[in-house]
C-alpha cells in the first residue's frame, strides 16, 4: 500500500475514516509497478478546500514520460492481439470493481477537486458508465465487405488500434475523462500513458489501481505524475516520440492548439475536446420552472467548472424577468457553500488560486463597467480563499471581458433577446462550438435550432447532455473527433483495406 502517513493525516478527507486509504497512492505507475521519478522530485497535491496537503507525488520529467511510452509501446505488440471478447471482459471487470469501491473513489475526488462527495459518487457512476459501454462495444468494432468493382476480386476493410495512445486528463472530472477515453481505447486495442492533471492526479492512480486489479496486463495503462513546471516537457514527449500513435486530450482551447502543433510534426492523430461558450436559450413558450432547474444543472454542476456547462443565458424579454427572479430565488435556496466533505454542502470551492482570480477578475471587470449583481458577485473568504458566491449576472455589454470568455466557474451572464434570428445571431458568435441548450415547447422552432445552431450538441429541454450512449466533441475551435458512443472506439482505430485478388485461380 503506497501511503504518506505522515502528510495524508493532514486531510479532511480522512474525517469519515482511514477505510479510503487504499486506493490512496504516492508514486506513479509504469510497467505495472508503482515507482518515484527518475529525479526523485515530488510535488505536492492539495485540497482546494482548506489548502491541506493530501500527499506528495512524483514529478516526472521527460525522461519518465519517455519511458512509459516505450513500455506501452513493447505491451501493444501483445495486447493488440488479444480477443475483442477478452478485452470485454476485462473492461467488465474494471467496470465492476469501480462500482464496489466509489466511496473510496469519491472521497478521493472530494479531497483533490474541491466537489461535494454526493456530486463526487455521481462522477464515478457517470464515470463508470463509459467502461460498461465500451465493455461491450468492444465486441461490435466491425469491418466491411465492399461489393468490388472486379468479378474475381474481393474488397475487406478491417478496423485496427493504432497503437500508443497519450492520453492528457482535466482536473474537473478526474474519473470520468480517464474511463471515457482509457475504456475506448483499450476497447480498441491499445495501449496508453496517462499524464493527469497536476491537480488532480490521485484518482488517475486509484483508477490504474483499480484496472491492474482487473487484470489489465502490466505496461498497458501507464500514468505519468508531474507538475506544472514539467508538464510541458512530458507533454512534448507525449506528442512528438515516434511510438505515440494519436493525442486525446480534453482541457483548455490554448493548450489544445499547442498540443496539435506538437502532434502535426508526426502526423498524429488527435482527439481534442476543447473550450466551450455553451448558449443557454429561454424562448416565451418555454416552463420556466422547469428551465430553471435545468438552468442550475447546467450551470452550476461541479461549481460551473464545465466545458459544456452554460456559460451565457439568452433569456427571451417577455419572461426575462420571471426567470431571472426564479433562477434567483433557487440560487438562494440550493447553493451551499463548504467543503465537499461536509453534509448538505452543493458548492464546493474552485480549484486553485489561478482560477479564483480567474472568475473574480472577470466578475470586477463587468461591475466596474456596468454590470448588476442580481444574486452573489464576490469572493466567500469566510468559507476559504477559494470560494466564490453563486452569482447572477445582468446588463453585461459587449465591451466587458466576461461577455465572450469562458468563465469556468459559478456565474451566470443573463442577456436579453426578442427574436429567433437575433438569438441565433448571438449564439453563434464565437469560435467555439462544444455544448447548447434550447429550451422551447414549439416543436418546429426546436428542430430549426437543432439545425441552426452551430454547436456539436444540442440539448433540447435538458440542462445535462452528456452519457455514454451519445458522441460527445465539438466543431469550430472546441475540438476534433468524438468521445462516447461506437464512434469513441473508432477514434483509435485505423482502417486497413486489403484487397484479394486472382480469386478464380
Amino acid at each position: 500500500m503506497a501511503l504518506h502517513v505522515g502528510l495524508l493525516n493532514k486531510s479532511s478527507l480522512f474525517l469519515s475514516g482511514s477505510r479510503h486509504l487504499h486506493l490512496l497512492h504516492k508514486n506513479a505507475y509504469i510497467n505495472g509497478q508503482w515507482v518515484i521519478a527518475a529525479s526523485k522530485e515530488v510535488f505536492p497535491v492539495f485540497n482546494p478546500a482548506d489548502d491541506q496537503i493530501i500527499t506528495e507525488v512524483p514529478d516526472m520529467d521527460a525522461v519518465d514520460a519517455k519511458i512509459a511510452v516505450d513500455v506501452a509501446a513493447n505491451a501493444f505488440k501483445t495486447w493488440k492481439d488479444t480477443t475483442a471478447k477478452e478485452r470485454s471482459y476485462i473492461l467488465r471487470k474494471w467496470y465492476d470493481l469501480c462500482a464496489k469501491n466509489t466511496d473510496s473513489l469519491a472521497h478521493i475526488i472530494t479531497a483533490e477537486a474541491g466537489k461535494p462527495l454526493a456530486e463526487s459518487k455521481g462522477e464515478i457512476a457517470y464515470g463508470n458508465s463509459f467502461l460498461e459501454w465500451f465493455a461491450d462495444t468492444a465486441r461490435h468494432i466491425n469491418g466491411e465487405i465492399v461489393p468490388s468493382p472486379w468479378p474475381n476480386k474481393t474488397i475487406m476493410l478491417t478496423r485496427q488500434p493504432l497503437g500508443v495512445v497519450s492520453v492528457i486528463t482535466p482536473w474537473n472530472f478526474p474519473f470520468a475523462m480517464i474511463t471515457r477515453k482509457v475504456g475506448a481505447l483499450l476497447a480498441a486495442g491499445c495501449t496508453c500513458v496517462i499524464k493527469p492533471a497536476e491537480d488532480t492526479p490521485l484518482t488517475a492512480l486509484a483508477a490504474a489501481q483499480l484496472a491492474e486489479e482487473a487484470g489489465v496486463p502490466k505496461g498497458v495503462i501507464n500514468v505519468v505524475t508531474c507538475s506544472r513546471k514539467n508538464a510541458p516537457a512530458v507533454g512534448k514527449v507525449l506528442c512528438e516520440d515516434p511510438n505515440v500513435g494519436c493525442i486525446s486530450f480534453t482541457g483548455s482551447t490554448h493548450v489544445g492548439k499547442l498540443l496539435y502543433g506538437m502532434a502535426s510534426k508526426g502526423i498524429k492523430r488527435v482527439s481534442l475536446e476543447l473550450g466551450g461558450n455553451a448558449p443557454f436559450i429561454v424562448f416565451p413558450s418555454a416552463d420556466i420552472e422547469y428551465a430553471v432547474e435545468h438552468a442550475m444543472l447546467a450551470k452550476f454542476r461541479n461549481n460551473g467548472q464545465a466545458c459544456v456547462g452554460a456559460n451565457r443565458f439568452l433569456i427571451h424579454k417577455d419572461v426575462f424577468d420571471k426567470f431571472i427572479q426564479a433562477f434567483k430565488n433557487k440560487i438562494a435556496k440550493s447553493c451551499i457553500m463548504g467543503p465537499g466533505i461536509k453534509e448538505g454542502v452543493t458548492c464546493g470551492p474552485l480549484i486553485n488560486t489561478e482560477q479564483t482570480k480567474k472568475v473574480t477578475g472577470l466578475v470586477e471587470d463587468a461591475l466596474s463597467k456596468g454590470a448588476k449583481a442580481v444574486i452573489g458577485g464576490k469572493p466567500a473568504p469566510e468559507v476559504g480563499n477559494k470560494f466564490y458566491e453563486s452569482t447572477i449576472l445582468t446588463d453585461v455589454k459587449p465591451d466587458m471581458k466576461i461577455y465572450s470568455e469562458e468563465i469556468f466557474g459559478p456565474v451566470a451572464v443573463c442577456h436579453k433577446f426578442e427574436t429567433e434570428h437575433e438569438v441565433l445571431e448571438i449564439a453563434n458568435s464565437t469560435r467555439n462550438g462544444l455544448g447548447s441548450y434550447v429550451f422551447t415547447k414549439d416543436l418546429g422552432q426546436a428542430f430549426r435550432m437543432s439545425r441552426q445552431l452551430d454547436f456539436g450538441m444540442v440539448a433540447i429541454n435538458d440542462g445535462i447532455l452528456s452519457a455514454a450512449e451519445p458522441a460527445f466533441g465539438g466543431i469550430k475551435e472546441s475540438g476534433i473527433g468524438r468521445e462516447g458512443s461506437k464512434h469513441g472506439v473508432e477514434e483509435y482505430t485505423d482502417i486497413k483495406y486489403t484487397l484479394f485478388s486472382a480469386l478464380d485461380k
